[in-house]
Formats: C-alpha cells, sequence, structure tokens
C-alpha cells in the first residue's frame, strides 16, 4: 500500500512534534508500507532533499530506517492552506492508496480529492474555522479514520462530534505515542552511563524534553535547590531556552544542575539511563511546541521513554497520565506541589527496592507502546 503522510512540521527540527512525525513515518514502513513524508520547505529544508549538508537524519531522529522526505513550498501567512492543497495535489501524482496526515486542511482537501484518510489528531479543531473543517471532513464520503492520542482526546470528539462521526461513517482508535524498545535494549547501570558521559558519580536525577512554559522546570529548579547533594541533569531545550535557564541556575548558585542542551535522539537513551529516578513535572497547562494548552490531551514521548529505560519515574499526576502511569509503575504527585515532590524524591532515592519495582512493572507495561504496535492498530482493517 503506498502511503503519503502530509504533515505541517518542520524537518529537521528538535521540536517534539517533529520527531513524532518522523517516528511515526519509521513505523509505517518498518510494517512494509511504501510511505513518502511531505512537509513545508523551510529555510534548513533544502540540504536534505539533495542529501547535503552534515546533518545525519536518521542519527538526528534515532531512526533505524531511511526515510523519503518531499519539501513543498509554503507561505506561513496562507497558515498552510497553500502546503495542504499542494500537499493533496502531489499525493494524487504519487498514486497514492491512502493519505496519513496531521493536518486538519489537508485531511479535507484529500477527501475532496477522494483519497481515503487517516487523520492523526494531538487536540481537538481549534480557531474560527477548524470545527467547520473538521465537521465537513467527517461528513465527506471517503473513507476516513480519526487517530486521536489520547482517551480523553477520543471522549471529547465523540462528545462534540458525536453525530458527523456517525453520519459520515469514520472510525476511530486512540493512538497515543510510542517507543522504539530496541534502542533501549541492553542500556548499562546508572553508574556505568554515568562514567561513558563523563557525570560524576553521585545519585542523580533526570529530565529530558523541552523548557517550554508548562514543562515544569520551575519545579526542577527548586527540587535541585531543595537537593543540593544529589544531581540534577537537564537535557533537551531550544538554545534561547537552554540560555536563559543556565543564566537563572547560575544567579541561584545552583552547581548541581548540569544542562545539557539538545542531544540527538539516537543518544538520548544514554543520558537518561545515567539517571537513578527520571522526573516528568507537568504543570496544569503545558505550553506545546505550537502553542496552545495540551494538559488535557497530552500523550507524552518521554513518558515511554522512560518507562523503557528501567529507571523509577516521578511525575504529576493529571488524568491524561493516568491512562498510562499508576501507583503500581511510577510515583505520582499533584502538579506543582513542592513539597509533596521533595517528599516523593526523597522517598525514591532512598528506597532501592521501590525504584526497582516501579522500573519493573513500567518496563512491563510498556510493551504494548511500540512505534510500530502503534502504526499496526492504527492501519488494521483499513488497508484491505
Amino acid at each position: 500500500m503506498r502511503l503519503v503522510c502530509i504533515s505541517a512540521s518542520d524537518v529537521p527540527s528538535s521540536k517534539a512534534n517533529s520527531i513524532q512525525v518522523m517516528k511515526a513515518c519509521q513505523a509505517l514502513t518498518v510494517l512494509g508500507y511504501e510511505i513518502r513524508l511531505l512537509t513545508p520547505a523551510g529555510e534548513a529544508s533544502p540540504w536534505k532533499a539533495q542529501g547535503q549538508g552534515s546533518l545525519d537524519l536518521q542519527a538526528f531522529y534515532g531512526l533505524r530506517v531511511a526515510l523519503p522526505v518531499e519539501w513543498l513550498p509554503a507561505r506561513r501567512r496562507l497558515r498552510r492552506y497553500d502546503f495542504g492543497w499542494r500537499a493533496v495535489r502531489r499525493a494524487k501524482a504519487l498514486q497514492a492508496d491512502a493519505v496519513y496526515v496531521w493536518l486538519p486542511q489537508a485531511a479535507l482537501f484529500a477527501a475532496w480529492q477522494g483519497l481515503p484518510v487517516l487523520y492523526e489528531m494531538h487536540g481537538p479543531p481549534e480557531g474560527k474555522f477548524g470545527p467547520l473543517l473538521f465537521r465537513a471532513f467527517l461528513l465527506s464520503p471517503v473513507r476516513k479514520r480519526l487517530l486521536p492520542i489520547t482517551q480523553a482526546l477520543a471522549d471529547s470528539l465523540r462528545r462534540d462530534y458525536g453525530s458527523a462521526l456517525q453520519r459520515g461513517g469514520a472510525t476511530l482508535r486512540v493512538s497515543p505515542n510510542g517507543v522504539d524498545l530496541e534502542r533501549y535494549l541492553h542500556l548499562p547501570s546508572a553508574v556505568e552511563a554515568r562514567r561513558a558521559l563523563g557525570l560524576p558519580e553521585a545519585p542523580t536525577v533526570g529530565y529530558s524534553g523541552h523548557l517550554y512554559p508548562g514543562r515544569g522546570t520551575t519545579l526542577l529548579m527548586e527540587l535541585a535547590r531543595r537537593f543540593p547533594r544529589t544531581r540534577f541533569l537537564w537535557v533537551g531545550g531550544q538554545p534561547q531556552d537552554v540560555v536563559e535557564w543556565r543564566s537563572r541556575l547560575a544567579a541561584q548558585a545552583l552547581i548541581n544542575v548540569k544542562l545539557i542542551g539538545f542531544v540527538e535522539n539516537s543518544r538520548l537513551p544514554l543520558y537518561q539511563a545515567a539517571c537513578d529516578v527520571l522526573l516528568m513535572p507537568y504543570e496544569r497547562a503545558i505550553s506545546g511546541s505550537s502553542g496552545g494548552n495540551s494538559a488535557a490531551y497530552a500523550s507524552p514521548m518521554k513518558m515511554f521513554e522512560y518507562m523503557a529505560c528501567g529507571r523509577a519515574i516521578l511525575s504529576s499526576d493529571l488524568p491524561v497520565i493516568r491512562e498510562v502511569l499508576n501507583e503500581n509503575n511510577a510515583r505520582l504527585c499533584p502538579p506543582q506541589d513542592a513539597d509533596a515532590w521533595q517528599k516523593a524524591l526523597a522517598e525514591l532515592l532512598n528506597d532501592t527496592a521501590q525504584r526497582e519495582r516501579l522500573a519493573r512493572q513500567a518496563l512491563a507495561d510498556v510493551q504494548a507502546y511500540t512505534w510500530v504496535e502503534r502504526a499496526r492498530r492504527a492501519m488494521e482493517a483499513f488497508d484491505e
């Protein structure tokens, strides 16, 4: 089956939405689908089309297969409508059997062109025209499937668009994000990983991900202040955010925090393995790489990576997080409650048996959340 994937994410980019798109496309390729990814052209894009430049796409994204990527013209002032239309026309020219899209405009345009559509959704339709476009897509006569990333989002869609869902005949499969388990096999112990990375030998608490508002960076800094003998390892962040937080940490004289900045996805597991406890301190409102508040619908990739890493997880207790984490595979604390987090972290650092028990259960539970299994469920009975 020939699938053309259409995403508005920049490639290459360290943003989570870009990494997620590449992982999803890789999984479809591994399953045997013929994939081509269409994405907007940007200032950094053309090197890839001709194989130019020093950046290795596979290493950058931690991929095990090469993905064909094609960049199409896009004008930001046209809010991706021009890109969506060009991408659908290109899909028709490539004789796609179906399109797999993240872009609502592309979903509707593809339906108008009679192409079967798989539409992966990370939030409900937004803005003045979003709900109208979505309803028109749902009522189109083509074969279509919605792929919301959480049960919370699926429930929201059924509540707000139930009639159109039924009339248009769309199927729906919940598709949480996932992890490449093979990249987490045979990881070294925390002590060995610290040695390999040249980190000092000490109890180490880690965080990987961006430093956007809502990610809990203020709480991370407060925990570092309350645990001066513990090392804190922060991995990730846009360059400007890394500079800002290094300055803030220096102003607080927090010398026990090492802020690494962005590392290629292929190297990320080793940094996570260097930690004894991994933190996911989301606040009640979470800003994403594309803006907005994703707290009600988020399916963090780092959650599945943490689970695969074999380290204890300490996470904010949000309803959507409980779709995957619970008291058996993680410690859960109220968001932004520094005292509760201090107590839970102290208990984990002082109780090796508890850390190992939580990590074992998380590793067992994450076996159902691979990217390939996710893609298999998404495509099941759609390509017949």
